[in-house]
């Protein structure tokens, strides 16, 4: 059975400082069980980033974020995150993937300096900002593999 995870990366811009954020890859194949690594490159100043994750007809869920110095918050959670400030990079890692984590996932990032807070993000929607993640479950092995 193959299952087809859609991960949509919100582009945000921060309008005053020109902070953006987008991901890596448009598109991941893993077998259920094992790690997932999504990866978005951020440009800028940034005082966090943030991820999200939203079901079909949910509204979107906080998951956590990690600071510029690698502190993560919630520290208690079911996901991972690590960033590279030398790269502006921030991945999200869900150590073993499951039907259930089939979502859509977004990041965003705030800025250290803002200008006007009314207008500070600005959500472009494109279908350039998907990730599609191919999960099928492993196949048992055969006793000629064995």
């Amino acid at each position: 059975m193959l299952l087809y995870l859609c991960l949509l990366f919100s582009l945000f811009i921060a309008l005053g400082s020109m902070n953006s954020i987008k991901p890596e890859r448009s598109e991941e194949h893993v077998a259920e069980g094992r790690k997932i690594s999504l990866t978005c490159k951020y440009e800028g100043a940034i005082y966090n980033i943030q991820w999200y994750r939203q079901y079909q007809r949910s509204r979107p869920e906080f998951l956590l974020y990690i600071t510029e110095a690698g502190g993560i918050h919630p520290t208690e959670s079911d996901f991972s995150a690590h960033i590279d400030k030398t790269e502006k990079r921030v991945d999200l890692e869900i150590i073993s993937a499951k039907e259930t984590d089939s979502a859509v996932y977004y990041c965003a990032v705030t800025p250290t300096v803002t200008g006007n807070t009314i207008t500070l993000y600005k959500n472009l929607w494109s279908k350039d900002n998907t990730i599609l993640i191919n999960i099928h479950q492993r196949e048992p092995l055969s006793d000629k593999h064995q």
